[in-house]
């Protein structure tokens, strides 16, 4: 795990806006927005991003690290970050499958936000740094899911907090974690993750469709289900050689790939460095540099890796920030980009930057996509940090805007990244 000593600095939390109203701001005709919170006015602003405010550089995030970051780290190559959120839920029974990166007993503790991490489309109902409202969790369990969906779920095992308490109701924007437990998963089984919950605006995951992820509103009957919440860690206690975390957009995350297959670049380098590593995935759909760079609980749970990273760029370049008024230049995405780095840099992380892939993109947003590219190489240099030629391997040298393996790259894809990727950093990762 990371072990660094770092002097205090001044630290600043920026909230980029908070808002639990099921209001719909129209990103058309506002570049402000005003929203209301149980009679509190908040008033969200559009991020000016410097990357110098002083002589001295401030950073957001805080020196210190919560120490269970450093006890438990990610046991599924699964993302489960915040995207979104659910409008309501009434004593809702929320299921997922999660494939493990290690079998057998371990010590598990799990590590939930209720705050939206990252914009989803273009912010109409949940976007960075929504606080998510107070919630009920009525009972939490893990089981024994088996090889398969279809087979019968086994050895359900409540989760407790707060020291023993079945159940407990969670604050607006609350941070938390379970009591720590310990639990077996027999080799090529799934862990389940089962709880039910009650609350209005709950943050959560969208795009969950990479696992079976199911709902059951009282009558027994569990139906498909893509808006979840679920845990932001599946956290175990792990002797690894290194904590690996990725931070990215839908891409990174695994979106439109085969169900259950876990075929994502992601998975795949996961997969094929095996237990001794840890590789949280921290993608998540429709997101952004400008969400990763408001410096939230998001990037702060990145920052915990040993090596990071970091993969944006496609949705920057067609949708933009925010609360913006569409699609980012270059030069913005890398001034949103250099905030990230700063950041995790700052913290000690080990960092690679992968540039933005292609999209099939039209002329204009191809020539954006380019000229970033550009300067993410540039980028890497002046920082010192690695860098990965992502777009590479899923482009032809001769038609370098097409996606060969599709705009979220497929299985085929998702392993020739994997196997370059390894090849090129395997004395940095450690591989014998």
């Amino acid at each position: 795990m990371k072990k660094f000593s770092i002097f205090l600095m001044a630290c600043i939390f920026a909230v980029f806006s908070s808002a639990c109203s099921s209001e719909i701001v129209n990103l058309e005709d506002t570049t402000t927005s005003t929203q209301t919170v149980e009679d509190t006015t908040i008033t969200t602003l559009e991020t000016e991003v410097t990357t110098e405010t002083s002589t001295e550089k401030e950073y957001l995030l805080s020196d210190s690290t919560d120490p269970k970051f450093d006890e438990y780290v990610s046991n599924t190559l699964v993302a489960t970050g915040n995207n979104y959120v659910v409008e309501k839920a009434d004593e809702v029974t929320y299921r997922a499958y999660f494939p493990v990166e290690e079998y057998g007993e371990l010590e598990y503790c799990f590590y939930f936000s209720n705050t939206v991490d990252s914009t989803y489309k273009y912010g109409e109902l949940a976007y960075v740094g929504r606080v998510g409202e107070g919630y009920t969790i009525t009972s939490a369990y893990i089981a024994d899911g088996g090889t398969s969906i279809e087979d019968e779920i086994t050895n359900r095992t409540a989760v407790t907090f707060d020291d023993g308490n079945i159940s407990k109701e969670v604050g607006a924007g609350e941070t938390y974690w379970s009591d720590s437990i310990t639990f077996d998963v027999p080799q090529d089984h799934y862990l389940v993750w089962e709880w039910t919950v009650s609350g209005e605006n709950i943050a959560c995951t969208y795009m969950s469709s990479l696992t079976s992820t199911t709902a059951d509103s009282g009558d027994g009957d569990f139906k498909y289900c893509d808006q979840i919440p679920l845990p932001q860690l599946i956290g175990a206690k792990r002797d690894t050689k290194l904590n690996i975390v990725a931070i990215g957009d839908s891409i990174t995350q695994g979106c439109q790939t085969e169900f259950m297959k876990y075929e994502f670049w992601s998975a795949r380098i996961s997969q094929m460095l095996g237990e001794d590593y840890a590789f949280w995935n921290c993608g998540l759909g429709w997101s952004r540099t400008s969400d990763a760079s408001q410096c939230g609980d998001w990037l702060s749970r990145a920052s915990t890796g040993d090596i990071v990273i970091v993969a944006f760029g496609t949705n920057d370049i067609n949708t933009g920030e925010y609360m913006g008024d569409g699609g980012n230049s270059a030069q913005e995405i890398v001034d949103y980009l250099k905030v990230i780095l700063d950041e995790l840099t700052h913290k000690g992380c080990e960092v690679i930057l992968f540039n933005a892939p292609p999209e099939d993109y039209g002329e204009e947003k191809e020539s954006v996509r380019l000229e970033y590219n550009q300067m993410v190489e540039e980028l890497s240099n002046e920082y010192g940090i690695y860098f990965f030629d992502f777009a590479s391997y899923l482009s032809d040298e001769e038609n370098p805007a097409k996606a060969l393996y599709g705009g979220h790259p497929n299985g085929e894809g998702g392993q020739i990244v994997a196997d370059a990727f390894l090849e090129q950093f395997k004395d940095l990762l450690q591989v014998e």
